[in-house]
């Protein structure tokens, strides 16, 4: 059986949200409002900052489904396709780069495994060259995105698509590697021998000391065009840019707390 090694991807490939981060290029295509830009700023200090926990991923769920509806599919692609560089290139940390690079050398395949949207995590899994993603999957109807979650990849759900992974693959999951910055993410981390935490929230940190999970704490964002060589570029599809899932996110967390004065 082979080995693989699975990768959530905010706080712990990328230093910022990536949701959050394509606020501007979807403002400059029409997608959203300047409000929203605005939000999404603090929304990105706050995530990098607290994260977010069960009731709010949970909460936002809801709120995705009705921001996203009727967003056509196609500027949605072109905007994170001519975009992706840019927002994502000096977001990489170097640490993960060397780490996919290890379990690439050691011939393990890798996975992203995010709540993102798949039609943004297969693009930047394309950059990184990985095998492999798992995402939240929207539905489509007549060029549009309906709003409907067809599969949420949060908590229990990434430890399932894992296991289906896995059946699919051949992994032996008892002998793979998980790495997660959050404790939505234990089911993630559970689902594997050897789980990781990487830049660590405060409960994921004392879960991990009490277990005796290894902490890793990543602090080098890169730039990917300049360390091309540690990257072997796998084929994947190009694929919705998961911004509504950051805004969603936002509005959530301003129910609950009070935002800075604007």
């Amino acid at each position: 059986m082979s080995t693989a090694a699975f990768f959530d991807l905010d706080k712990t490939i990328l230093a910022k949200s990536s949701a959050f981060a394509f606020a501007r290029p979807f403002f400059k295509g029409g997608l959203i409002g300047r409000r929203q830009v605005l939000r999404s700023a603090y929304a990105q200090l706050v995530f990098v900052t607290s994260g977010a926990d069960h009731e709010l991923m949970d909460q936002m769920r809801t709120y995705v489904s009705s921001l996203v509806a009727g967003w056509d599919v196609e500027t949605v692609r072109a905007i994170v396709a001519e975009t992706l560089d840019d927002i994502i290139d000096p977001m990489v940390y170097q640490e993960a780069v060397d780490l996919i690079a290890e379990h690439r050398a050691a011939g393990h395949e890798i996975v992203i495994v995010s709540s993102s949207g798949s039609d943004l995590v297969e693009p930047i899994g394309l950059r990184l060259g990985v095998d492999h993603t798992i995402a939240t999957q929207v539905a489509i109807e007549n060029g549009c995105y309906t709003g409907e979650l067809l599969f949420y990849a949060y908590g229990e759900n990434k430890a399932l698509a894992m296991r289906e992974l896995a059946a699919e693959r051949g992994y032996d999951l008892s002998q793979c590697y998980a790495y997660s910055d959050s404790q939505t993410d234990i089911p993630m981390l559970d689902a594997v021998g050897f789980p990781v935490a990487v830049n660590p929230d405060d409960e994921l940190r004392e879960i991990a000391i009490d277990r005796e999970w290894p902490i890793k704490d990543f602090e080098k964002p890169i730039g990917l065009k300049s360390h091309s060589k540690q990257i072997a570029v796998t084929g994947t599809s190009v694929a919705l840019g998961a911004v509504a899932i950051g805004f969603a996110w936002y509005a959530i967390r301003r129910m609950t707390r009070t935002a800075p004065a604007s």
